[in-house]
């Protein structure tokens, strides 16, 4: 069986070497890639221009000659697919010089990848203008930011977020640049301003709904126009999107959609007889409603690969979907997430109901310990865990990890209220962060806990009466708030009416749940938990 791979990286590397464990001698396998590169780590490339990852050879995983050895596999570097019969089983391909050859397949296997967009504006062509998806982009931004005291990022999303970050401990001075309303995709947005907030403690600047529309400067870089303000840089590093490198079959017959990524089944199998494909040149599915979506994530495009050529190799597996698993490092914090936001849950027709909860991630006695909080979303009528997302200075990916553990089973969170989780002070608290969040959740959904977040504040703030439940108050003076230390409510409050909307607050949230449940025996019904608190919410009571 003859096999021919387009493209290397994750995917096509991942195949290729799949197959020839599978199947040996019974089959050929060629390689071709118009890169010099057939396997590197991109997901490393903000790391090493930060100088985390000190050469560039630890981002390269195997060169081609050493895969080919370990592997067995024919490798081609500089040779470009430019047109794919799929009724003739032939690629056509061009080599660095010109000549145009083709190559016959028995089965293709099309692993392309996808590249930076570069927006059609003015200035794309300056020196000191990058885009972020090669090592050769890494050495460049690495060598010009010896030079730089201002980076100006094109992009809020991980890339964008990652670079800031390692581009801020090299001693420049960023700035993103997001046309959406807030940074982080695929958070809800109280999260992702949360985020932001701390970026710019850190000296991260961001600007949300703001578009790019210029970049000035004589030969190179000095300054950049948004549709908002001039901005002072020295560099600018488009993170504005990718796109699938799929323009090579246009005529092929292979179904794609609007944007070009390739529509392929639970098999990884594409509308064409005898050609696969993975990576970030596809569209896969959700898990959870089995919709069409994008995952264009090195560790998308490994599983991808892993059971394509299990599926090549006879196997007949079937891919479960993904959940849009990711993490992030960000300056001084930490932010992950799975499955659907809440404000995506309500798009994607879900009854949904979610809590946020601020807890310490380890015992709070042990060194190190600091806050992170979590929101947990779930199907309200059957409590099904669809959502969860972590942010906070420490191990926020276990959290996640967790989550995506059990939305993959399908638990509910009546299921996982109780689970035997890791438990000494320097890792986690005794009662796990996980399950904080779910036994928070479970009240909410039962009517224990009334609670809130920012924007449900945000709405009965003119009506409601905002109370601070803490021995000592951390909420500014000028908010003129009462404090009523829940240990010390013990009967009416002078005061507070019990018709009254109360809104009640503590630095996490738990004490104000504890000041509810006595509330409600004295007869204050209205009354909702600030979720999260004013850690959480630093913002509201700026």
């Amino acid at each position: 069986m003859n096999i021919l791979v387009i493209g290397g990286v994750a995917a096509g590397t991942k195949a290729a070497a799949k197959l020839k464990r599978e199947l040996g001698n019974d089959c050929s396998i060629t390689l071709i890639t118009k890169s010099d590169y057939v396997s590197f780590a991109g997901c490393g490339l903000p790391y090493y221009v930060g100088g985390s990852i000190k050469t560039r050879e630890e981002l390269v995983v195997n060169s081609p000659e050493k895969f080919a050895r370990l592997t067995g596999v024919n490798v081609r570097c500089g040779v470009e697919a430019t047109a794919v019969d799929t009724q003739g089983h032939t690629v056509t391909a061009t080599n660095e010089n010109g000549d145009t050859e083709l190559i016959r397949y028995d089965k293709l296997i099309i692993a392309a990848g996808a590249e930076s967009i570069v927006p059609p504006i003015e200035g794309a062509g300056l020196k000191n203008v990058f885009t972020m998806r090669t090592p050769g982009d890494g050495d460049a931004i690495r060598e010009a930011a010896k030079q730089a005291k201002r980076a100006l990022i094109v992009g809020g999303g991980f890339i964008g977020l990652e670079l800031a970050e390692n581009l801020l401990s090299a001693g420049i001075r960023p700035m993103i640049v997001e046309m959406a309303p807030h940074i982080l995709p695929g958070f809800d947005a109280d999260f992702a301003e949360y985020a932001q907030a701390k970026l710019l403690e850190a000296g991260i600047g961001v600007l949300t709904d703001t578009r790019l529309v210029a970049i000035n400067g004589n030969e190179k870089v000095e300054g950049a126009m948004t549709d908002k303000r001039k901005l002072k840089t020295d560099m600018v590093v488009l993170c504005a999107g990718i796109r699938p490198c799929t323009a090579f079959l246009k005529d092929s017959g292979i179904a794609m959609d609007k944007r070009g990524l390739i529509s392929v089944d639970a098999h990884m199998r594409t509308s064409a007889p005898d050609v696969y494909a993975a990576g970030d040149c596809v569209n896969v599915f959700n898990r959870m409603t089995h919709s069409v979506q994008w995952s264009p994530m090195g560790s998308s495009a490994n599983m991808e690969a892993r059971l394509l050529a299990m599926n090549i190799a006879g196997k007949e597996e079937e891919y479960p979907g993904v959940l849009g698993t990711a993490v992030v490092k960000l300056a001084g914090l930490n932010a992950a997430k799975t499955g659907f936001c809440h404000s995506a849950a309500i798009a994607a027709g879900f009854d949904a109901e979610s809590v946020v909860i601020a807890t310490d991630d380890k015992a709070h006695y042990y060194p190190g310990s600091e806050v992170m909080s979590i929101r947990l979303t779930c199907d309200k009528r059957t409590g099904t865990l669809i959502g969860a997302q972590a942010i906070g200075k420490g191990c926020v990916d276990k959290v996640i990890d967790v989550a995506v553990t059990a939305i993959s089973l399908g638990a509910d969170v009546y299921q996982l209220q109780n689970m035997d989780l890791c438990y000494a002070p320097p890792f986690s608290t005794a009662i796990h962060p996980f399950s904080v969040a779910v036994t928070a959740l479970i009240n909410k959904l039962s009517g224990a806990m009334d609670s809130i977040d920012a924007q449900g504040y945000g709405a009965i703030a003119g009506e409601a009466k905002l109370i601070s439940v803490t021995e000592t108050s951390n909420l500014p003076a000028e908010k003129n708030i009462p404090n009523h230390y829940f240990a010390d409510i013990n009967g009416p409050i002078d005061g507070l009416d019990k018709a009254d909307k109360i809104v009640l607050v503590c630095n996490k949230g738990k004490q104000a749940y504890f000041a509810q449940n006595r509330l409600r025996r004295f007869g204050y019904m209205d009354t909702y938990v600030l979720e999260g608190g004013s850690v959480f919410n630093e913002q509201l009571f700026e």
